[in-house]
């Protein structure tokens, strides 16, 4: 099948920063692309051939989006894996699978697959009630401090805390859920697999991640990683791993914790681009984006390669500010050099919403890393 200047059909479920960006290189292969989400305003109506908004949750929408397209994707895990799952049974191309999806889209699932598969990760207890881990604490079978994270729709941060107290327990919203234990790490580390259907696999350089202490969230990316290339190479390894059991077609984000005692944990996984790819953009030979889409649709894959060293700064609106988006100081950042910014065009911003991010390219990851704090003083997410 022809997917260049064809009437070949690509749909993407969701219409975010992620699926703008892959639209990025479907305009440039000119792939026909239709993309739905349930805002009208998503940034990523205005790349797409053809924009429907529809609510990714509901069944009947997805099966009927899917039949639509010759091959569906996603750029966010909360879909209708049900309707993907039905589709698949119609003969429709979907990838990565909803095999895949549904292991990866609850937390609890995702984290008994690696024990399964003998993937190290975090100790973890798996509770259907937060009154649950009341009686477990009561009773001695769960030991605080410990992190807690919702079983399914976390996102960005959201449905992960620290519960360092009993009274924390009170303020834990109500559902399944997991109980991990605290890892005394000193890295966060992230390798981006890519598989295509043929099976062939590539990966990126491992990155090292910075995290807003109070958003969970990345705040920087860099590429490639401060550590021993023993390190790398585990990590690597382990993600080649954590795919080859995963058996996904497309992309698989796989972020781990480096320990004090240099081991490397599976913290989670996300089978679509990731934030710890964005650097790609203008650090690789081959960005993450491209490489998805050559993937899902069997394509030869890219050179992983960096070609210069690069950091990503995220662009999160700031606290105490909602409403109309103003990018204070961009012109600022514009003429440090090495410095590309990238909008995801939201008009809304509100606290730590990913409104954006920031590449810095340079041969000295030092340098690119000073030059991104510079970056990070210098522009504020603000609202009119």
């Amino acid at each position: 099948m022809s997917y260049f200047s064809s009437n070949f059909k690509l749909g993407i479920l969701g219409g975010g920063q992620l699926g703008k960006m892959m639209l990025y290189v479907t305009r440039k292969f000119d792939t026909t692309t239709k993309v739905i989400d349930s805002s009208q305003d998503a940034p990523a109506r205005l790349a797409c051939d053809e924009f429907i908004q529809g609510d990714i949750l509901d069944y009947d929408t997805v099966l009927d989006f899917g039949r639509s397209v010759d091959v569906l994707t996603f750029e966010i895990e909360n879909v209708n894996v049900d309707a993907l799952e039905q589709l698949e049974h119609e003969g429709k191309k979907v990838f990565p699978s909803s095999k895949t999806l549904r292991i990866i889209q609850n937390k609890a699932t995702q984290k008994l697959f690696y024990t399964d598969h003998n993937i190290p990760t975090a100790p973890f207890s798996r509770f259907a009630y937060v009154s649950e881990i009341e009686d477990a604490i009561t009773n001695g079978g769960l030991e605080l401090p410990f992190v807690w994270k919702s079983a399914r729709f976390g996102y960005d941060g959201q449905g992960v805390k620290v519960v360092r107290s009993f009274s924390d327990v009170k303020q834990l919203p109500k559902g399944e859920c997991i109980a991990e234990d605290l890892i005394p790490f000193k890295n966060e580390l992230s390798v981006i697999v890519s598989r295509n259907v043929s099976g062939e696999i590539k990966t990126y350089p491992t990155v090292e991640m910075e995290f807003h202490p109070e958003a969970n969230q990345v705040e920087y990316v860099l590429c490639p990683a401060r550590l021993p290339k023993e390190i790398t190479d585990k990590a690597e390894r382990l993600a080649l791993k954590v795919s080859e059991a995963f058996q996904h077609v497309g992309l698989l984000a796989v972020e781990m914790f480096l320990t004090k005692d240099d081991e490397i944990l599976v913290n989670e996984v996300a089978p679509r681009p990731h934030n710890s790819g964005h650097q790609s953009i203008e650090g690789s030979f081959t960005c993450q984006f491209e490489q998805h889409i050559r993937a899902i649709l069997d394509l030869p894959l890219g050179n992983t390669e960096s070609k210069v060293a690069s950091v990503m700064v995220n662009l999160v609106g700031a606290e105490n500010h909602t409403g109309d988006v103003v990018y204070k100081n961009i012109e600022t950042i514009m003429a440090m050099d090495g410095v590309t910014p990238h909008i995801y065009g939201k008009k809304q911003t509100r606290p730590f919403r990913k409104m954006g991010h920031v590449t810095i390219v340079d041969k000295d990851i030092n340098k690119a890393r000073s030059i991104a704090q510079s970056v990070k003083e210098t522009i504020e997410v603000i609202s009119k």
